[in-house]
């Protein structure tokens, strides 16, 4: 690690190995040169003069980059593709004549781009349907065990702890849609010439429609794609880029959201995020138990979020068949955005493995605020004792909002339940108003649901992706 510049925190602390290796110099240059080799191959088999020889030097030196004559080149040509070119005859003297015949800088760029954006969606579908998976046996170990539930973040009707994380999962589920049409919809740009409209090859190939028809279909093939684009400039169209960026942030919002319910439960000390036993809370509070995990979820969260607008401005701004000032954004907002995310899932899937619910402290909030939430049964079992609905309503009312000035103004427990039992209108005693203050009574079909959701919506999805489950991921700070 060099300490004496700048290093990028996405690589030093938070993304995988995994997504680093990716967007790594050593795999984009090796796939400029699977790329060539796939353009020198199909301008063979539609019969121009290229050698088996030519392509054998080619394939020979396809993953030993001279990296140094390609540096040294570009100090000259001020260009990285044909550095790379010069550097790449520099090995294959046979095959120097053909190497990037009929082709433009777009041909390694773009095609480069597509197919590691493709790699990077993959990776991070795997990650976000471990979370998923997760987050499904957290909601069935929970599905019954009742908790406040918040509106405006004050107490509301209850749900379960299982119900809750629920809603976390359904908005990766969400997410993983729309990463999955994204896949769907990728495409390689082909080798279209500078302007898109294949005129060099019409020079090669002599005008035959027929062989130029089948360069890019061809090509794809040899790359593992179904198909290029159908027309473009010189690049493919950067909205694809705006797509691949607002799946990111779909993702980054999801987490950015559970991640805020998890610190908010950690202040009530109902829920606490993994916390190892030799780790430091606080410089100065030793007692402290901080969220950090959580915490640098929502702080990368943001940054992806803000990162999406990236790709957007770009697209809308290149003019006609294409623009350079695409280029050192995407070099930065592409990668970075998918190494943050990269980072987020990591973070996601280490805390939804290790949530610590306290149910004891979860049963003291709700029975300090569940006489409130009880008073529509207690005032249907007055009027069962023969008691009349319109009195009883502003007698409960009115009962309440002093248990409220008790608890507020005085510090002390909710008397909701004494004062009822002490008011002859209700004719119920104080036994039987605490024999009604039993949680599950008024958790509606929390468990219900979970267990539905889970069967019809969760387990479709984790038996359709369950070649991918079983990763675990280590955090490096």
């Amino acid at each position: 690690m060099s300490t004496d510049r700048y290093q990028s925190p996405l690589s030093e602390r938070y993304a995988s190995r995994e997504m680093q290796d990716i967007f790594s110099p050593d795999k984009k240059f090796r796939t400029w040169r699977r790329l060539w080799i796939a353009l020198a191959e199909t301008e063979q088999e539609l019969g121009l003069d290229i050698t088996d020889e030519q392509i054998g030097e080619m394939k020979a030196h396809q993953d030993d980059i001279n990296y140094e004559v390609a540096k040294e080149r570009e100090k000259q040509v001020r260009h990285d593709v044909m550095s790379h070119v010069y550097a790449y005859g520099v090995q294959c003297p046979k095959a120097k004549p053909i190497i990037h015949l009929g082709a433009t800088s777009c041909y390694v760029g773009d095609n480069t781009d597509i197919i590691l954006m493709t790699e990077a969606l993959q990776l991070v579908k795997k990650k976000l349907v471990n979370v998923i998976a997760q987050l499904a046996d957290f909601a069935r170990k929970y599905e019954d065990l009742p908790t406040l539930a918040f509106t405006h973040f004050q107490p509301a009707q209850p749900t379960t702890v299982g119900k809750r994380a629920t809603l976390w999962a359904q908005e990766f589920l969400m997410d993983l849609e729309d990463l999955d049409y994204v896949l769907s919809t990728m495409r390689l740009l082909g080798s279209k010439g500078t302007t898109g409209t294949q005129a060099s090859f019409l020079e090669l190939f002599d005008g035959d429609q027929e062989k130029i028809d089948r360069i890019d279909p061809m090509i794809a093939e040899k790359m593992g794609y179904k198909a290029c684009v159908a027309v473009s400039g010189q690049t493919y169209s950067r909205k694809t880029d705006t797509r691949v960026l607002n799946v990111l942030a779909g993702i980054a919002a999801s987490a950015h959201k559970m991640s805020n319910d998890i610190r908010l439960l950690q202040h009530l000390k109902e829920i606490e995020e993994p916390f190892e036993k030799s780790q430091i809370g606080s410089s100065a509070m030793a007692y402290k138990r901080n969220p950090m995990r959580s915490e640098r979820i929502a702080s990368l969260s943001r940054y992806v979020l803000c990162d999406a607008l990236n790709p957007a401005v770009t697209s809308s701004c290149q003019w006609f068949e294409r623009t350079l000032d695409d280029s050192a954004n995407k070099r930065l907002s592409i990668p970075e955005g998918f190494l943050a995310v990269d980072g987020i899932l990591d973070l996601c899937l280490n805390v939804t493995d290790g949530l610590k619910v306290y149910p004891k402290v979860i049963e003291k909030h709700l029975m300090a605020e569940l006489p409130f939430m009880a008073t529509e049964n207690i005032m249907m079992d007055a009027v069962k004792a023969g008691g009349d609905r319109q009195e009883l309503h502003e007698r409960i009312r009115e009962l309440s909002m002093e248990a409220g000035r008790t608890v507020k103004e005085e510090g002390k427990d909710n008397n909701l339940l004494e004062l009822i039992a002490a008011d002859p209108a209700f004719n119920l005693s104080l036994e039987e108003l605490q024999k009604s203050m039993e949680p599950s009574r008024y958790v509606g079909r929390s468990k219900e649901q979970v267990e539905r959701f889970i069967e019809t919506v969760v387990q479709p999805v984790l038996d359709e992706n369950k070649e991918l489950l079983g990763v675990t991921a280590e955090i490096t700070v």
